[in-house]
């Protein structure tokens, strides 16, 4: 295990948050770490989410790494760190609260995103990264090795090429609710659900199409920071 992956593993007992600030291991966000450790404390806390200090941190070196290999791998246009923390991190973190349990699949992950953040709120969950992109694939590779994230598995394949079923399919990537329920509904487990990341509600077109054949509860998000509007389209198959 390399050494920021050890650092991510150590918490801080007294609840201090001396171990989320330890700058051991990071390399872009250093400097700016006391303040973006902050800002995320104070989200985390807005949300209810039980994270620990190891868990803070981890998300925090998730970061790091993100705009460290931002050129290389093309993954971002955010590279203020603060601006990418609330943004990135914060954003995904607002969905955390309201996913069903189970094996989730990420389809268009881009950078990770949601998948590796989920992954480190809920090491119980395995996750599976999906993105036809093999750069970001061999990013979300190289970063879940460097943060010791076993429940995580990236996969470089288009979502019609790839097999299995899973309880939980999510995306922030679909600019369509119709197109991301008619390419995830195939990889749906029985029981399970789709949970779409967007910014607006769905429209009354596309409800009027999805709603014969699917229940649809639309979730106001309030992301700690950020004014602009998100929601969380979760689905799940009506069997009729």
């Amino acid at each position: 295990m390399s050494d920021s992956a050890k650092s991510a593993t150590v918490s801080s007992s007294a609840g201090t948050g001396l171990a989320i600030t330890d700058p051991t291991g990071f390399t872009k966000i250093g400097a700016q770490l006391p303040t973006l450790a902050s800002i995320l404390a104070q989200s985390v806390q807005t949300l209810a989410l039980p994270l620990s200090d190891s868990q803070q941190r981890t998300l925090l070196l998730y970061l790091d790494q993100l705009l460290l290999w931002n050129k290389a791998y093309n993954l971002t246009a955010i590279t203020d760190p603060v601006e990418a923390l609330i943004k990135h991190v914060i954003d995904c973190l607002a969905i955390i609260a309201h996913l069903p349990a189970g094996s989730l699949l990420d389809i268009g992950t881009g950078a990770g995103l949601p998948a590796v953040i989920i992954a480190i709120c809920q090491p119980e969950r395995h996750c599976t990264a999906l993105d036809s992109n093999k750069k970001k694939i061999r990013f979300i590779k190289q970063v879940s090795s460097e943060l010791g994230l076993s429940n995580m598995t990236p996969i470089a394949a288009r979502i019609e090429a790839h097999d299995g079923q899973y309880d939980v399919v999510t995306s922030r990537a679909f600019a369509s609710l119709i197109d991301f329920v008619d390419a995830a509904q195939p990889r749906l487990a029985s029981g399970g659900r789709l949970c779409a990341m967007k910014g607006k509600a769905p429209t009354a077109e596309e409800l009027q199409e999805l709603l014969p054949q699917w229940q649809i509860d639309t979730i106001k998000l309030n992301v700690p920071r950020l004014d602009d509007s998100r929601h969380l389209i979760e689905l799940s198959y009506k069997n009729v």
